[in-house]
């Protein structure tokens, strides 16, 4: 029997834990008239000789109804939400504010890491391309490719592997496709900053896009905050400089990091 990290049993053993609680349920029902009641309990016909004390079991029962059955349609349809926790390598899906299930995934490498902010599901694909197994979910990272899919290098899953992606087991991101659709909200958590590394025009990622959020708050940056470090970015980034009297240079250093509150 296979149980998943928040204790969900798969769906045949669902359907065979309720069919016999249901059954047991059925039997702890209004006794038949040869029923005979006194301190020790209750004694149901449908239960020969056995004598239980029906409160207590009927509350076990209904404990384990509710502890087995899968999430229910109704919470199915609140909105969903995926976590992806880049420094333990899981990923959380959420109906509302309840955990559905945890998965094991791989995540970038230090060197090209998976882009850390707000993301949404953009499109899904079956059998996407080589590498990237049965299933693809692609993300709006406004810089590059990325997205949670398959592999077929499970062996990776756990690590700091890919050159961006969230990989999954095949299995795993089977289950997963058919419970998300585009426009589900992605939240990848982690580092924002690699080094932090000097930034210059042409670089891109998720620092890029701190940096312009903070040049935009203080009136340095009216472009898009895109991750792309662009003309207009280098323009503020000079403009920067030049207000807090820093050695001419159009790139984001650690002196910039320091008066951006990085």
């Amino acid at each position: 029997m296979r149980v998943n990290a928040v204790g969900r049993m798969n769906p045949c053993w669902k359907r065979a834990a309720l069919a016999a609680v249901m059954f047991l349920l059925l039997l702890l029902g209004p006794a038949p008239a040869q029923a005979t009641t006194g301190n020790e309990g209750v004694t149901a016909g449908g239960l020969g000789a056995t004598s239980i004390e029906a409160s207590s079991l009927i509350s076990f029962l209904r404990f384990l109804t509710g502890y087995f059955l899968p999430v229910t349609t109704g919470e199915q349809h609140q909105p969903a939400t995926i976590i992806i926790d880049t420094t333990r390598c899981r990923l959380l899906l959420f109906f509302g504010t309840r955990l559905y299930h945890s998965y094991p995934v791989a995540v970038g490498k230090p060197e090209t890491p998976t882009p850390v902010g707000n993301w949404r599901i953009k499109r899904k694909a079956m059998n996407w391309g080589t590498g990237f197994g049965t299933r693809w979910l692609g993300l709006d990272v406004p810089w590059g490719i990325y997205g949670i899919h398959g592999t077929n290098k499970p062996y990776t899953i756990g690590g700091y592997e890919s050159a961006g992606c969230i990989r999954m087991f095949n299995e795993d991101v089977e289950a997963l496709y058919p419970l998300v659709q585009p426009g589900t909200p992605v939240i990848v958590v982690g580092s924002i900053l690699r080094g932090p590394r000097v930034l210059r025009e042409g670089d891109c990622g998720s620092d890029v896009m701190e940096v312009q959020r903070l040049l935009q708050r203080r009136g340095y940056y009216s472009g898009r905050v895109d991750g792309n470090f662009g003309r207009e970015m280098r323009e503020a980034v000079v403009r920067f400089r030049q207000t807090h009297r820093l050695p001419p240079d159009d790139c984001v250093d650690d002196p910039v990091y320091r008066l951006l509150g990085l």
